[in-house]
């Protein structure tokens, strides 16, 4: 413990006594959905956009670990979730009821952002209650530095309170990972979901990386999990004894990074994140997708989420972008300079589409939405029209940047609101 209060990041001499706590929302969207009706509790439960009947596209949200047994995932169509699950209200209806049981069939609810918000900002405040310092990664996770509020002797019993106090007062649960790293303690957090708690203390840190399968390293996704396995490393601790070099030639510096992470070092600091400089959002196809109306169907989808969260941020975007990965792994962005900041949702999915025009006929794994030059607390928001008005046209800035894959890599079902550099 320390000897006397501290400022907020100022670091110790020893990284060890470093106590990171990583917090993470089960099913958020689901625990809220459940907050205001509590009969869907032990239910199937899907929160996502595009089932009702005469919509054509929409995606999962977030699906219920009951719903996740059926097959259902974040992310997935619509349309496959509803063929893995389908609708409890067209069972009750006796649509479906000579063909399934009623254990077969789930809940369905729309995203309710502004909800989830609220619900986020009670969850937000118990943290920061809890912690000096505070970074939040998104409406459902942050990390915590608690090294002046307790000490490695109690921190189970420190993160145990953290827990009671949002389901007690929030109602919604949350899996705690400690650990003195921050990549060590998203991994703990992620080991006993839903609802656990995982304490790795900084003696066992190298004995509890050592024995995981090479995906559950913090940042590494399916492409990358297979690259490691074709050069022979299926564990941690088959990274952490590698020779790093191979790793450095086969992934640039994230390879450094993957052997550092391996073997528990990651002096990266918990620092509250300051405005963003871009929205993103990507999404992975289970296997190469040739045909152009699964590829732009996602590109709406995703150019939705990302108009929808930077409104929800309050901002406004100057550049809108678009990322390709086609076989075998080539990363291909372009981008589109407007004359001024805008808040212009079709505006994102027209250009998109335009921007993704060349990839249409080509084989495609992962497709990415991304609006940048952020501009926050802007006293008006802007639209395209009101650039019409005066007369002025997006002025197109479509180089290849020569972007490398990020280390957050999701396959058909998962995505995630990430820079693309």
């Amino acid at each position: 413990m320390s000897d006397g209060p501290r400022l907020p990041g100022v670091e110790r001499e020893d990284d060890e006594d470093r106590i990171v706590c990583h917090v993470d929302a089960d099913c958020f969207y689901a625990s809220c959905e459940r907050l205001r009706e509590p009969d869907l509790r032990g239910e199937p439960l899907v929160v996502g956009m595009g089932y009702e009947p005469g919509e054509t596209v929409g995606a999962v949200a977030t699906a219920s670990y009951e719903a996740r047994e059926f097959g259902v995932e974040s992310a997935q169509a619509i349309s496959t979730a509803l063929e893995r699950l389908p609708r409890r209200a067209a069972y009750e209806a006796r649509e479906l009821a000579n063909e399934l049981e009623r254990g077969e069939t789930g809940y369905y609810r729309p995203v309710d952002m502004d909800y989830y918000e609220s619900v986020a900002a009670d969850v937000r405040e118990i943290l920061h209650d809890c912690a000096d310092v505070v970074r939040e990664v998104s409406i459902d996770e942050a990390y915590l530095d608690v090294t002046d509020r307790t000490a490695w002797e109690v921190a189970d019993g420190f993160a145990r309170h953290i827990k009671d106090r949002i389901r007690r007062e929030v109602g919604v649960t949350v899996s705690v990972g400690v650990a003195p790293t921050m990549s060590a303690a998203k991994i703990a957090s992620d080991f006993d979901k839903p609802d656990g708690l995982t304490v790795v203390r900084p003696g066992e840190l190298r004995d509890f990386l050592e024995p995981l399968a090479v995906d559950l390293l913090h940042g590494v996704g399916p492409v990358t999990a297979r690259e490691l396995r074709e050069m022979g490393l299926e564990t941690a601790g088959d990274v952490a004894a590698a020779d790093p070099e191979p790793l450095v030639e086969r992934f640039g510096e994230r390879g450094r990074e993957l052997y550092d992470r391996a073997r528990g070092e990651d002096d990266r600091r918990v620092e509250p994140k300051g405005d963003p400089k871009s929205f993103s959002r990507e999404s992975a196809f289970a296997e190469p997708v040739t045909e152009p109306t699964p590829k732009y169907d996602q590109i709406e989808t995703l150019a939705a989420a990302v108009a929808d969260r930077a409104q929800r941020e309050g901002a406004l975007y100057r550049t809108i972008g678009v990322k390709a990965v086609t076989p075998p792994y080539d990363v291909n962005t372009r981008e589109r300079s407007l004359p001024g900041p805008v808040d212009d949702p079709e505006l994102v999915d027209r250009i998109a589409r335009d921007l993704f025009a060349e990839f249409e006929a080509e084989p495609v794994r992962k497709l990415g939405v991304r609006v940048a030059n952020l501009e926050f607390a802007a006293a008006d928001q802007t639209s395209l029209e009101s650039w019409e008005r005066n007369g002025d046209e997006p002025v197109p800035s479509s180089e290849p940047s020569g972007e490398t894959a990020t280390s957050d890599e999701h396959v058909a079902g998962q995505s995630s609101l990430t820079d693309f550099s």
